[in-house]
């Protein structure tokens, strides 16, 4: 079973393969989403890791740890609700 996580707080310099590298400490890394903007395609600052192991350790290996000046957080992904949107 895999963990999805949040990774929230990344410096804007953040790359796939850095997090990817940062993720495959603690197991099997097998998708990394950095956010972006859809205007500027500027990073976001947030983004979503999928790992097939290790998740629970990545989570509590990675969260509040310093990355390029900025404290991570890290957490697990929670599912959004299935409330339409009133926009």
């Amino acid at each position: 079973m895999s963990t999805s996580i949040f990774i929230g707080n990344l410096p804007f310099s953040a790359t796939e393969d850095k997090i990817r590298e940062l993720f495959s400490a603690y197991g099997t890394v097998e998708k990394v989403n950095l956010i972006k903007d859809h205007e500027t395609g500027r990073m976001r600052g947030f983004g979503f890791v999928e790992m097939s192991s290790g998740g629970q350790e990545a989570i509590a290996g990675l969260d509040q740890r310093e990355l390029d000046g900025r404290q991570l957080k890290a957490r697990p992904r929670e599912e959004r609700s299935t409330r339409p949107r009133r926009w």
